[in-house]
């Protein structure tokens, strides 16, 4: 795959991440009286956007793999790896803010972003391999 149509293919990634920042941004009187802790989701939003960013390229990688098994194997496990890192960032902060700091709106607005991006991902993903002859 072209670097070019990999980071034109990336391009609806890059804009839900700069629309959904700078909504939490913008609308944080908002998001203040829905109780939702917008500097948590901003953070979250960064960490699922680098996350995104090493997922799309294991993709690319696995675009260029003949074997239609490692390329399912590669998508599997980039995803797996995106699923425990953000699980581990969810524990960690967690814990580190005790039962009763737990902003219950952030962690179900991060929970939701995580799928908008693995949905985007993977239809792009699906989009890209069938435009390419290896995959």
């Amino acid at each position: 795959m072209e670097n070019k149509t990999a980071v034109k293919a990336f391009l609806p990634i890059t804009i839900i991440f700069l629309v959904t920042n700078a909504f939490f941004i913008i609308g944080r009187s908002l998001l203040e009286k829905w109780d939702v802790d917008s500097n948590v989701l901003i953070v979250g939003n960064l960490l699922l956007i680098l996350l995104t960013v090493f997922s799309f390229y294991q993709h690319a990688r696995a675009l260029k793999n003949k074997n239609l098994h490692a390329f399912l194997r590669m998508i599997k496990s980039s995803m797996l790896i995106k699923m425990g890192i953000c699980a581990v960032v969810a524990f960690i902060y967690i814990t580190t803010v005790g039962s009763k700091g737990i902003n219950t709106g952030a962690v179900l607005g991060f929970m939701l972003l995580y799928f908008v991006y693995s949905i985007t991902e993977a239809a792009i993903v699906m989009k890209l391999s069938k435009q390419n002859k290896n995959a």
